[in-house]
């Protein structure tokens, strides 16, 4: 495992001076999340256990966190309203990369201490500006362009250079045509080789604002359409050689960026060959296998992370650690699915969004942690299978 746990505490207590200085009946401090989504909604128990008050900035009052924890509602790219909602925060964090960095670099010009940074967000945001950034570390061979006389080979990736999840901004491009086609909607973008890798995996890691840092087990990401369905882990199509790698890169990579909080570093693998692929810096889907299988988990890492708390462990409680999205399909009633479910395979864990059910769109997922790979994987399939309607039994 490769991690850095190099601060003491003395260090640790000093660097945390902002919150010492209150008086002790206030000193547990209030954390301010832009975004009240899902990931929001699984901050909200971390939270709690370690006595951080969580306020949220939604979009919307029926928003998945915003259903179990205060809130206010508000436009993320109002400057003036996020200026308000920062009043009383300790610290403000994001659960999604949409805030326009012009608002959060107006966030920091008026003192509000902000994490991730301007200086490292950025990075998430922009494509190009990562690609560059990141111009020694291995990746596939890229460029911008706004013509298709400047691409000769195909096929190949384009993307977008901001925006797009869940396989959104990204297409797999075959003819010239076809780039025309992008290009009207889509002025400008960032070309890539398209790598003919044997897995993607991701490797989640945590940095606080004094460099203490730590990453969690390399997972092997499924995806289907450009969505992740399924995770396992530890990532059991690489070796540990490149597990460690991965690590690694993902930690020298957190340094490199300035990030603090919560990043995931998506990578491909071909043979003993390692690609960086994009950052997301926030709790990630990746990383929800962490909740029910390590010691530490994401959202509970994150909060630690942006207030210089020191960071827990990372280690993972079972062997393996298998994570299923469920995707809304036929059907609309996601409680009654949990009957049959829990009854059929106990050892299952449900984590519920609240959000409205459309098809394809991320609702839930389901984890399950122990020693039998196979099992544990015919389960979760069999879960998301179940809920989503394409089975019914």
């Amino acid at each position: 495992m490769v991690n850095s746990f190099s601060k003491t505490a003395r260090e640790l207590l000093s660097a945390t001076s902002f919150i010492y200085d209150k008086p002790v009946s206030e000193r547990f401090p209030t954390v301010g999340v832009i975004g009240a989504g899902q990931l929001a909604r699984m901050m909200v128990g971390p939270a709690a256990a370690l006595g951080v008050k969580l306020r949220l900035f939604a979009h919307s009052a029926s928003d998945s966190a915003a259903q179990i924890c205060e809130h206010v509602v508000g436009d993320y790219k109002d400057l003036e309203a996020l200026k308000n909602f920062a009043q009383g925060c300790d610290v403000i964090t994001f659960e999604h990369e949409l805030i326009p960095l012009s608002v959060i670099k107006g966030l920091e010009s008026s003192g509000v201490r902000v994490y991730p940074p301007s200086t490292a967000f950025i990075f998430s945001q922009d494509k190009a500006a990562m690609r560059e950034k990141l111009s020694n570390y291995p990746a596939p061979h890229w460029k911008v362009i706004s013509s298709t006389s400047e691409v000769d080979q195909y096929p190949m990736i384009a993307k977008s250079i901001s925006g797009g999840y869940d396989g959104r901004g990204v297409w797999k491009v075959n003819s010239q045509d076809e780039l025309a086609e992008i290009l009207k909607t889509t002025p400008q973008l960032l070309i890539e080789e398209l790598v003919a890798f044997d897995c993607e995996i991701a490797v989640m890691v945590a940095r606080s604002p004094h460099g203490q840092a730590t990453s969690w087990s390399p997972t092997e990401t499924v995806q289907e359409d450009g969505i992740c369905t399924l995770t396992i882990t530890p990532a059991t199509s690489i070796d540990s050689d490149i597990a460690e790698k991965a690590q690694q890169l993902a930690l020298d990579i957190a340094q490199e960026v300035g990030v603090v909080g919560v990043m995931a570093v998506e990578m491909f693998v071909k043979g003993k060959n390692i690609y960086i692929n994009e950052l997301a810096m926030r709790p990630h889907n990746s990383g929800h296998w962490t909740i029910d299988g390590s010691t530490t988990n994401q959202f509970e890492q994150h909060l630690r992370a942006v207030l210089d708390l020191p960071l827990g462990d990372p280690s993972m409680t079972q062997a393996y650690a298998v994570m299923g999205n469920i995707l809304g399909g036929d059907k609309t009633d996601m409680y009654r699915p949990y009957l049959h479910l829990m009854a059929r395979n106990p050892e299952l864990k449900f984590h519920q969004y609240m959000k409205e059910v459309r098809v394809g769109r991320k609702i839930g997922h389901v984890t399950a942690t122990g020693s039998d790979l196979l099992q544990l994987t015919n389960d979760v399939q069999h879960a998301r299978d179940y809920m989503s309607g394409a089975i019914d039994e």
